[in-house]
């Protein structure tokens, strides 16, 4: 198997790679909770303080779909704020999802990938120049260069806390 940050062929080259980045890792996402019981989904460390697997794959679910709309120019859809959100809850913590299965919750990324990979297919690289607003409570702006960037890059960052998790639950240290 030959590792390329190439896109699809329909593409533009510098949205195929940023794509392909974001794919990689959701394909990682994918294979590191393959497996997984209940349990250990909704595990929350060795000490029961942290968010678990459960609530960082529907945070990544969420970011990403803010970030398709971003992409869009349109707001987050209420629909789409009630599955998929929200990014805290009344505590300022990451929404509880205790029972919810992998496969729901990877179902429901799924959705999400595929409307990230559509609006990739529409995105020329010129497209990647033009600069959204982010943020809930402070807004800041970034390009969508950044935003697709930053898709990748969030989740890499989670999947290091979900195979941490994985070995604290295992009895690894």
């Amino acid at each position: 198997m030959v590792f390329d940050l190439k896109g699809d062929s329909n593409m533009t080259p510098v949205v195929g790679m940023l794509y392909s980045a974001v794919k990689e890792n959701y394909e990682r996402l994918k294979t590191i909770t393959t497996d997984m019981s209940q349990e250990e989904l909704d595990y929350h460390g060795p000490n029961g303080e942290l968010n678990s697997i459960g609530q960082l794959i529907k945070h990544l679910a969420y970011i990403d779909i803010n970030w398709v709309h971003r992409i869009k120019d349109e707001p987050l859809p209420n629909a789409f704020e009630d599955k998929y959100g929200p990014v805290l809850d009344k505590n300022n913590r990451l929404p509880n999802v205790k029972g919810v299965s992998l496969q729901e919750l990877l179902s429901n990324y799924e959705q999400v990938f595929e409307m990230f990979k559509s609006e990739c297919v529409g995105l020329t690289d010129t497209d990647l120049d033009k600069v959204v607003t982010f943020g809930h409570e402070n807004e800041k702006q970034a390009t969508i260069r950044w935003g697709v960037w930053h898709i990748a890059d969030h989740s890499r960052y989670h999947q290091a806390h979900i195979n941490q998790l994985r070995k604290w639950y295992s009895g690894e240290n």
